[in-house]
Formats: C-alpha cells, sequence, structure tokens
C-alpha cells in the first residue's frame, strides 16, 4: 500500500488537463474550460472572497519507500528534488519532479517513521489532495465562518508554501469536512497567480 503526493506548480488552463499533457499538450489545453452557472457551481459561489486556481499535490505513502521509488524513480523517470523529514508529523518524505517551470509537479512519496505511531501517513494510501488558493487567511477564515472543520491551523508545508488541512469529517461545532478526504490549501506563489489571472 502506498501514498503519493503530486504537486502541481502551475496555473490554469494547464491545471485542469493534466491527464490529457501526456498524449497532446498543445490540444489538451487550447480549448478554454466550459463554464457553469453560480447556482450550479454551489453555496456562496458568487460571494467567496478566494479562488481555488487548481491542483497542487496530490499525497500517498507506504510503510516504507522503496517500492514507491521503484515505480516513480527507476521505472517512470522522476527526479529527486529534496526531502522532508518530522518527527512530529511521523513522516519521512521523498519529494520527486517533473515538468519544468511554472508547470511543475511535485510528487512526494512519504513513509512513516514509526508505523506504530501517529499520524499513519501511509493510511489510507491515497493520503490527501493540496489545492493552490490565492489568498490562504482569507480562505480558512471565510470556511471556519461557513463551517468548515480545519485540522489545526495555518503553518509552512514541507514545500515552503503557507498551507491549512481541511478535516476529513466534521463535528458538532464545525459540520462541515472534507467527506472523507483530507484536503491541503496552499497559499499560491504570486507568478502562479499572475499566470492565472492572464489566462
Amino acid at each position: 500500500m502506498h501514498t503519493l503526493a503530486i504537486r502541481l506548480k502551475t496555473a490554469a488552463p494547464s491545471y485542469f488537463c493534466v491527464a490529457a499533457l501526456a498524449a497532446a499538450p498543445r490540444a489538451a489545453c487550447a480549448a478554454p474550460r466550459p463554464r457553469t452557472s453560480a447556482a450550479r457551481r454551489g453555496f456562496a459561489s458568487t460571494n467567496r472572497p478566494f479562488r481555488v486556481l487548481g491542483l497542487q499535490q496530490v499525497a500517498v505513502g507506504g510503510e516504507t519507500k522503496d517500492g514507491m521509488r521503484k515505480i516513480w524513480q527507476d521505472m517512470l523517470g522522476l527526479q529527486k528534488h529534496g526531502e522532508f523529514r518530522s518527527e512530529k508529523e511521523n513522516v519521512d518524505e521523498d519529494i520527486l519532479v517533473m515538468g519544468r517551470g511554472l508547470a511543475v509537479v511535485e510528487v512526494d512519496i512519504m513513509a512513516p517513521i514509526d508505523v506504530a505511531k501517529s499520524p499513519k501517513v501511509h493510511i489510507p494510501s491515497l493520503n490527501h489532495i493540496g489545492l493552490w488558493v490565492d489568498n490562504l487567511d482569507v480562505c480558512v477564515e471565510w470556511l471556519k465562518g461557513n463551517g468548515v472543520r480545519f485540522a489545526g491551523g495555518i503553518r509552512v508545508g514541507a514545500a515552503g508554501h503557507k498551507v491549512a488541512f481541511i478535516h476529513p469529517k466534521g463535528n458538532a461545532e464545525s459540520p462541515v469536512g472534507g467527506a472523507g478526504v483530507l484536503i491541503e490549501l496552499v497559499q499560491a506563489p504570486t507568478d502562479v497567480i499572475k499566470m492565472y489571472d492572464a489566462s
């Protein structure tokens, strides 16, 4: 069982056509994304004081990194860019990369330092997804005010960006959770925001 993390350092339109890029990068992103009405997009969409710019990462893990290194580095050819280790977070992480410039995708392979301790970064195997947001402080404040439950507060993540995590489940005080999914909100760098605005 493994857990993978993909950090996509890009802006629209690339973030919503990652799967198609490998086959036809120009064609995949040539057409504009279909627009939907505010009503179909959901609650308070026109009054939301922040924007989700795109997918920033997907995190996966395993009890050891050996199998993940085999597939991601040896078989698929991703290069190791860095590493992150935290006793407090019980994680030993390799940061792999693919792509170039603002389209760099970071693939984090995570294993627990101690499998008997928490947090258990290898359970579930698909650990979490990360989303770029243009104003994390405002985003967290607004979401909390609308009943969203967070797992801790804003902090600096492994890649150096400010992050905050939406808890997978709500509770009595904050009834809105990630519907079973741990969601990481990540402060987008200025260049990503500018590219999003220019697209």
